[in-house]
């Protein structure tokens, strides 16, 4: 499995049940990676995008502790072991995690491959990320060069486990 993420040099992602950075190049890039692929999200991630509605052209996977929760378009798990039985003709790498905070934290662990965009900044959050550059479990195996939007400066990584 993968993950995907948007991290400020404080490991902050989120505000408020809301993204903290909105760059173009990065959301360009968020769909580029999962367009037609499986995505994973906790409930309050589905309730943060754009009317709640799940993201087009993507297998939408939701996970929630609640056993009532439902939602349109998406999937619902309530445990890693359904979600694994759920995917499990899927290939990992067609498996993208993609929020929020407790999903991330839990799901770290089981991927090989962390796709994170570095945002030069820290910006107030209430969600942070685990901090991936100080696992040794955890590699750097690619970078792209520093890019600027709106004079905020970021650039892609790739670690691999």
């Amino acid at each position: 499995m993968n993950i995907i993420v948007a991290v400020g040099r404080n490991y902050g992602i989120g505000l408020n049940n809301d993204l903290i950075y909105s760059i173009p190049e990065d959301k360009k890039y968020f769909r580029s990676m999962t367009l037609g692929k499986v995505i994973v999200m906790g409930r309050k991630t589905l309730e943060s995008m754009p009317n709640g509605k799940p993201l087009p052209k993507r297998r939408n996977v939701v996970l929630s502790r609640n056993p009532d929760y439902s939602a349109e378009d998406v999937e619902i798990c309530h445990s890693f072991e359904e979600l694994s039985a759920l995917l499990k003709d899927v290939p990992d790498e067609d498996i993208f995690i993609i929020g929020g905070a407790e999903i991330y934290h839990e799901f770290l662990p089981r991927c090989n491959t962390a796709y994170i965009t570095w945002v030069e900044g820290e910006k107030q959050a209430d969600k942070f990320f685990p901090e991936i550059d100080k696992m040794p479990e955890w590699k750097l195996v690619s970078q792209s060069e520093e890019k600027e939007a709106d004079g905020v400066k970021f650039c892609f990584c790739k670690y691999t486990r």
